[in-house]
């Protein structure tokens, strides 16, 4: 969902009482590293529901409160509780729920900036949340610690971007032929030939597929279907929802291959989607 967008939704629902978000974009210097910083804090009891569709968003969580229930795919279930995590890619819907006592900040990472981040394959995280000590060790439970004494959210967004720029100056670069690839993906829509981008890098499909996998978690063929989506939804929000016209421009082979994707993606039909 563009952050615009988001905003709006966010404003209109904090309206309501229900919880604060405080936002920030990171520093340029983070640029193709870190989307964005969140603070999220609930003020009202209740039982709230969320669905955040597939994206190119892995988000490390640090809460200082109540777990989320999370289910990838499904209703999250009596065990499917997460507090603080990082949550590799998942091709399909993210189904979250809270109770009104939810506290946490949120750093939101590309694929690419995880990959240097986290200094792990991405295949370690895919389809699934690990604890924050699990990924970050002992560094992670005492940035939680700094963060949860923090006096405002201001401070704990200046400790957030402050605690990941000090962690890249020692990661290791991604290698320049999956960078290029993620790119050439990612700047066509999703339409760019994998056959193509290997041939171009003097690969086998097998051989990109493989390594692609390892450093951003999911393949070139899954992250073409979420660019695609995503820009298939993005379009339908700003036009008249010409879903065959969508489907043409996104390049999908036709409109009941968008639904189906659309299905797979989001769980939910196209038109049921844009109607929220």
């Amino acid at each position: 969902m563009p952050i615009e967008m988001q905003r709006r939704k966010e404003q209109d629902r904090s309206v309501a009482g229900r919880f604060e978000m405080h936002r920030r974009l990171p520093d340029p210097a983070l640029d193709g590293i870190v989307t964005d910083i969140c603070g999220y804090r609930e003020t009202a009891p209740g039982h709230f529901r969320n669905v955040e569709y597939a994206s190119l968003t892995v988000p490390l969580v640090i809460s200082f409160a109540e777990p989320f229930a999370i289910g990838l795919g499904k209703a999250p279930g009596d065990n499917d509780r997460f507090a603080s995590f990082a949550a590799g890619l998942f091709a399909g819907p993210v189904m979250i729920e809270s109770f009104g006592a939810a506290c946490c900040v949120q750093i939101n990472f590309t694929p690419l900036g995880a990959r240097r981040f986290f200094r792990l394959p991405m295949s370690e995280l895919t389809d699934s949340m690990v604890a924050l000590d699990d990924v970050l060790g002992a560094e992670g439970l005492a940035l939680r610690e700094r963060l949860g004494n923090a006096p405002d959210w201001a401070s704990r967004f200046d400790l957030a971007e402050a605690f990941v720029t000090v962690r890249l100056e020692h990661a290791a670069e991604t290698p320049l032929e999956i960078t290029w690839a993620y790119d050439r993906i990612i700047a066509s829509g999703g339409r760019a030939s994998i056959s193509s981008i290997a041939e171009k890098l003097g690969w086998s499909r097998k051989h990109l597929a493989g390594s692609f996998s390892n450093a951003i978690g999911i393949g070139p063929k899954t992250l073409s279907r979420i660019v695609r989506f995503n820009r298939a939804l993005g379009l339908s929000r700003q036009l008249t929802a010409d879903w065959a016209g969508i489907a043409a421009d996104c390049g999908y082979a036709d409109q009941a291959h968008l639904v189906r994707e659309f299905r797979d993606l989001a769980g939910e039909t196209p038109t049921a989607l844009v109607g929220r």
